[in-house]
């Protein structure tokens, strides 16, 4: 038996925007953008070359939702984008304007900045020790 994690719900207050975010300021390719019916999308986005999971880009449709923008976890860190050269990650994520919280540190297990997206919500960027 095999599994794997699909997909990752992100609540957004609009599409079009969160589109932008993620494949203007962090590089990710639109993967699926299909119309559901009543001011609804399936969009999914993904970083270039990425055979792993892939994020659901939705629209709040409750004041609940809308509460949870920007803040899915508490404040932790939500996501982790891996990659395999950091710093020319960083560099090009900050000047597309992506938003630092820190200066990047070299851990144990690799360099690693946490970075906020367009609504928030807390990522780390990381490239691991081999």
């Amino acid at each position: 038996m095999s599994q794997t994690i699909g997909y990752i719900t992100i609540v957004v207050q609009d599409y079009d925007e969160a589109i932008a975010f993620y494949r203007d300021a962090l590089g990710f390719e639109v993967v699926e953008d299909t119309e559901l019916g009543d001011g609804k999308r399936w969009v999914l986005v993904a970083p270039q070359n990425s055979a792993g999971t892939a994020l659901l880009l939705a629209k709040a449709s409750s004041p609940e939702q809308a509460d949870r923008i920007g803040d899915q976890t508490g404040g932790r860190v939500f996501l982790f984008l891996h990659t395999s050269d950091f710093w020319n990650d960083y560099r090009g994520m900050q000047e597309r304007g992506v938003q630092f919280t820190e200066e990047p540190r070299q851990e144990k297990y690799g360099v690693v900045a946490v970075f906020k997206d367009l609504y928030g919500n807390r990522w780390d960027l990381l490239e691991l020790t081999a």
